[in-house]
């Protein structure tokens, strides 16, 4: 029985994302028909990551994907879009597998949010919980948008994980 909806559609309307703000911080979280194991791989292994990350409707590629996901490692994302590219990049400040992953956001020469992302596996499928830290309220409310489009990636991401 096909409903005409893709494996990432189905699943994102049984599994929806959530996206809280505090003062400070943005929580999205989202379950996975997945095992922790898996949902990490696609977080920690580029060529998985390229296939998600960015929300296709608005017509942005990853031009370049560097990522050494251990602790003290770093990664640089190129996104490329109608107005040319842009970079974002920063270090890993924790990686646990399957369990954890903590960043530094650190583009725009200001201190950017720490994002740390939680995999917590229960019956073969994963609780995920991505916090972003901003230094301040003002940075919070200016950098918060880009939580909007998780719901589209990670419908993306049901697609990787189903595949």
């Amino acid at each position: 029985m096909d409903s005409g909806k893709s494996a990432g559609e189905r699943s994102a309307a049984k599994n929806p994302t959530t996206v809280e703000r505090t003062e400070r911080e943005v929580i999205v979280t989202r379950t996975f028909d997945a095992p922790a194991r898996l949902v990490f791989e696609a977080w920690s292994r580029p060529e998985l990551f390229r296939q998600w990350w960015l929300p296709k409707s608005m017509g942005m590629t990853l031009v370049a994907c560097e990522m050494q996901v251990c602790t003290g490692g770093h990664y640089r994302l190129t996104i490329g879009h109608a107005g040319g590219q842009m970079e974002f990049f920063g270090r890993y400040i924790e990686v646990v597998p399957d369990s954890r992953i903590v960043w530094t956001n650190e583009e725009g020469g200001q201190s950017g949010p720490v994002t740390t992302v939680t995999f917590e596996e229960r019956d073969g499928r994963t609780l995920l919980v991505m916090r972003e830290l901003y230094p301040s309220k003002e940075a919070c409310d200016a950098g918060a948008g880009a939580a909007e489009a998780t719901t589209e990636t990670f419908a993306q991401l049901d697609e990787v994980l189903a595949a």
